[in-house]
């Protein structure tokens, strides 16, 4: 994502472009894109907390009087800090009947220990209980123990890997799942929801060596729904997050339909965090250009808006 970085990044004369772009008659769309398409989060914080004093007036407020449809559901995402985007996001997954299990494991099962720590924070800001208790009220038995894990934010972060403890970890997963009748869900849950990313790279390379087969192949066999679905998401996004998101990204605009609230939740979560990364997979995966794709499925401003968040 272009962002004006350092001596290029004036907040003030950004609120001013935004304030005369939503004054008087009508509203000037492309400057408010040119403006925040193009800033980082914090940036946006910052031109936020500026307007405010150079206008007495809330710039929140003022979109929302002023945009409409999925360009201003897109603006408001960018302009909410990273933890507090996600936080809202996993609360719109509980509430109600059902749960979307489906957007507890993208977020749960992809944010980093910091990250899942300041979303823990924010959660429980907005809707004064924690978030543990949302998840175990609203999932259920070895699904539930694996959300429950992920919010203990235990995992290690990358530190050199040991092969020898990779080793005996992939023989542990074969013994509670390959090698038994039934499967010992807890092993594959201490496992996969605290090891380091790098250290289970190696635990599924020496699983492969062990079981003679894929770590996904086994968990593919050995479980099913919402758990099998956390624990492949997990085995995913170490071995290759971009490609993760690329396969969402694509997911939400193929076929007839476009899942919006999918495509701009993964837009903007990851503008700033492996963006080219995934646009590189997406190109290889589908032969053709993330651009290419947003262009022919989505249209007017917010598809500017989209595509200024991913160049």
């Amino acid at each position: 994502m272009a962002t004006g970085q350092g001596s290029d990044f004036h907040p003030d004369d950004d609120a001013g472009v935004l304030r005369k772009a939503m004054k008087g008659l009508g509203t000037d769309e492309d400057a408010i894109i040119q403006v925040l398409g193009n800033r980082s989060n914090a940036q946006r914080q910052e031109i936020k907390r500026i307007y405010e004093v150079m206008f007495a007036r809330n710039l929140i407020k003022d979109l929302k009087s002023e945009l409409g449809g999925d360009l201003l559901k897109v603006i408001l995402a960018c302009m909410r800090p990273p933890a507090e985007f996600d936080a809202r996001e996993l609360s719109k997954a509980m509430e109600g009947l059902g749960t979307d299990e489906e957007l507890l494991i993208e977020i749960m099962c992809s944010r980093t220990t910091d990250e899942l720590r300041a979303i823990k924070m924010a959660y429980e800001k907005k809707y004064k209980k924690t978030l543990e208790d949302s998840l175990k009220s609203e999932t259920s038995g070895d699904f539930k123990r694996l959300m429950v894990s992920l919010t203990t934010c235990g995992r290690f972060e990358d530190s050199a890997v040991d092969l020898q403890k990779a080793e005996a970890d992939a023989k542990k997963l074969y013994n509670a799942g390959e090698k038994r009748w039934g499967t010992d869900e807890a092993v594959f849950n201490s496992i996969l929801a605290l090891q380091s990313y790098s250290q289970l790279r190696a635990v599924f390379d020496m699983y492969v060596k062990v079981a003679n087969k894929d770590i996904e192949d086994s968990i593919k066999s050995e479980m099913s729904g919402d758990l099998e679905a956390g624990m492949l998401a997990i085995v995913r996004i170490v071995k290759n997050s971009a490609e993760f998101f690329a396969k969402k990204l694509y997911k939400s605009m193929k076929g007839a339909g476009t899942n919006d609230d999918d495509l701009i939740r993964v837009v903007v979560s990851r503008s700033e965090r492996n963006m080219d990364a995934i646009k590189k997979e997406f190109e290889k995966l589908y032969g053709q250009s993330l651009a290419q794709f947003i262009e022919n499925d989505t249209s007017g401003d917010y598809k500017k808006m989209l595509l200024a968040l991913i160049s």
